[in-house]
């Protein structure tokens, strides 16, 4: 879905909340085949099961990737990513695990060396199905100004 708006469009404290997504195996499998992380924290469940957290632990990276990819909803044609800041990994996630992104804007501020855009920061806050943070972070944008669009 396309929604266009400017920076100036965009409201302090606006939430959105994402659908929740169950965590697989086929998920860890993947990951690890993409990034050549085979650590056995993710991937031996026997090794795992002799260590205090009992099980595997998804990779944090797979995690975030996941939480940002479930908040790509919206296309607007005036922002792009613009990177991440303060990204925490709080708490783990394990198979059969279902997680939800909330996101709130958090600051708006010029740019500055771009007259013509304005930074945006969301808070992301990707959840377990209990409600507890399992990833923080903040994600700015680039965004064209109406006025001198």
């Amino acid at each position: 879905m396309i929604i266009e708006q400017y920076f100036e469009d965009y409201e302090i404290g606006a939430t959105r909340t994402s659908f929740g997504r169950t965590i697989t195996e086929t998920d860890f499998v993947v990951h690890a085949g993409h990034t050549g992380d085979f650590f056995p924290h993710h991937m031996d469940a026997e090794w795992c099961s002799t260590q205090e957290i009992g099980q595997r632990i998804a990779h944090g990276t797979m995690i975030f990737a996941i939480g940002i990819g479930l908040t790509a909803t919206v296309i607007n044609p005036h922002a792009m990513s613009y990177g991440y800041d303060r990204l925490r990994f709080i708490r783990p996630v394990h198979i059969g695990d279902t997680i939800t992104t909330i996101t709130r804007i958090a600051d708006k501020r010029d740019h500055p060396k771009r007259t013509t855009h304005g930074l945006v920061t969301e808070a992301v806050d990707i959840r377990n199905q209990r409600g507890e943070t399992v990833l923080a972070c903040e994600h700015l944008y680039l965004v064209a100004r109406r006025e001198l669009a």
